[in-house]
């Protein structure tokens, strides 16, 4: 059975019920903050009033939710090659979006759509910082068809196959050619993204502090009540088992975080596409189109390598760096094998290094200079009016030792690569990563140099692209401008469709 899409669709009526959640939870962010602080510092507590204003505020939602759901539709426009979304209550609006300028189209499902067994829709451009189209209940049939027609009329080269080819797409759906399985995302969430979740438990931490200070006051964290505490115990036993504690801790939360966002990670091919479906409590389905990648990033560790797994990021079209993140599609737990069909799959062959370049050992100078020399000296006139004790000695010398590793094997591992077909830039100190762009896909380039190193002859250059940027430092300049010579010569005869 096909759907007519040129005539105004609304979602499935079940769909009511995802709205009145949306609606709770926007009220609940704004409002219940302030709601749990008044109840908490109220001197007297009604409980028949609260529960009066809280039916009250639960029935004014769902009024709020229904007219929503009841007001909102959505349609194609075969005529003038648009997909329309109608919406609103007292104030209507109505969202175009040009079909060829659809870059990706997403099938989701939160944990309540997955409860009442329906699906979400977005639709993404180029050129945006937000999702232009939001579907938030259809079923999953119709999710998938609406995702066809959007993806098969981007181009206004439609031809009488489509509905061979759509049914095609459907069936194709339940065939995946990788599989990431859960042994897989567990050692990719034990040896990736340390930094990430230790971020995110600091962030917890300082909300807890601030939240507890709120409502107990300073006085819970004066020093006086906690000296007995560390009396008579070795310092540097504490300072261990604390950096074990927290390791240990950072390592469940990404492992947690990457089993729940990753789990069931499937990759289908799909008219030449990739269709990639994932997610334990939120899921998502999307397509990625070859030619909209624009920077491939390959990562691995040293334990990762051992273990044959490693993380694909694939960079499409971004309108700011803020929405760079949103538009990136990993794809984690990968083996060689795998990665290896992915690539031939996008760039129909396994891209090549060619060609390498390496920056001029200044770099690792200068870096040296910023991350260790200043912070000594600082360090240093800090200790002439402190006496701070060995025990910060002891940390300085650590910190020398450790950033100073880091700065030499980043500058080891930071290499340039060019090949005709392929530019490949080699970066990190741990995480060694590898990003991949072709040459048509560059939209600018820049060269950059400080007065002090044009008689020396090196300086930095950088590629942009419509999915970010690829910069390397301090190189030489003969070398690099021949190949900047042939890039803008390709860049002014190519005709690649990137967007």
């Amino acid at each position: 059975m096909t759907t007519n899409f040129d005539q105004p669709q609304k979602q499935s009526p079940v769909g009511v019920l995802v709205m009145f959640a949306d609606t709770l939870q926007e009220y609940a962010r704004a409002f219940l903050p302030v709601l749990a602080i008044t109840l908490f510092k109220a001197k007297e507590f009604s409980m028949l009033y609260f529960v009066l204003i809280l039916a009250a505020t639960i029935l004014v939602i769902g009024v709020i939710a229904y007219l929503r759901f009841i007001n909102f539709t959505f349609y194609l426009d075969s005529k003038n090659q648009e997909f329309v979304i109608q919406e609103g209550i007292l104030s209507k609006t109505k969202t175009t979006v040009q079909l060829h300028k659809i870059q990706q189209v997403n099938i989701t499902q939160s944990l309540i759509q997955r409860v009442i067994d329906v699906y979400g829709l977005e639709v993404d451009t180029a050129g945006s910082n937000s999702k232009e189209g939001k579907i938030k209940a259809i079923s999953h049939n119709l999710a998938l068809a609406l995702k066809t027609e959007l993806l098969n009329n981007q181009k206004a080269t439609e031809n009488a196959n489509d509905g061979l080819q759509n049914n095609k797409i459907l069936e194709t759906e339940n065939q995946p050619f990788i599989r990431i399985g859960l042994p897989s995302l567990i050692k990719v969430g034990i040896t990736s993204n340390y930094v990430k979740s230790f971020s995110l438990l600091l962030v917890f931490f300082f909300t807890m502090l601030d939240y507890i200070e709120k409502f107990f006051g300073n006085q819970v964290f004066e020093s006086d009540r906690y000296d007995h505490m560390v009396e008579g115990r070795s310092m540097a036993m504490a300072l261990l088992f604390l950096v074990v504690f927290v390791f240990f801790v950072v390592v469940v939360i990404n492992l947690v975080r990457t089993i729940i966002r990753y789990f069931d990670y499937k990759i289908t091919r799909q008219k030449g596409s990739l269709l990639l479906s994932f997610g334990l409590i939120n899921t998502k389905s999307t397509i990625l189109k070859p030619e909209k990648v624009q920077i491939l990033s390959i990562t691995q560790n040293y334990f990762q390598k051992k273990l044959d797994v490693l993380q694909l990021k694939i960079k499409q079209t971004a309108h700011s760096e803020h929405e760079e993140k949103n538009t990136h599609i990993e794809i984690p737990g990968c083996n060689a094998t795998e990665k290896d069909a992915i690539l031939n799959l996008l760039y129909q062959k396994n891209p090549q290094k060619g060609v390498m370049l390496r920056p001029n050992f200044r770099k690792f100078g200068f870096a040296v200079f910023l991350t260790v020399v200043l912070p000594l000296v600082g360090y240093f006139f800090f200790r002439q009016y402190q006496n701070p004790g060995s025990m910060f000695d002891f940390a300085a010398l650590i910190y020398v030792i450790f950033v100073g590793l880091i700065q030499y094997f980043k500058y080891r591992n930071h290499r340039l690569f060019v090949h005709d077909d392929f530019i490949i830039k080699q970066s990190g100190a741990w995480d060694i990563t590898h990003e991949i762009i072709e040459p048509g896909k560059i939209q600018g380039i820049a060269i950059s140099q400080l007065f002090w190193h044009k008689s020396i002859g090196i300086g930095s250059l950088i590629l942009y692209t419509a999915g970010g940027n690829i910069r390397i430092d301090l190189g030489q300049m003969n070398l690099i401008q021949p190949y900047v010579n042939k890039w803008l010569y390709e860049l002014e005869k190519t005709d690649v469709n990137w967007m």
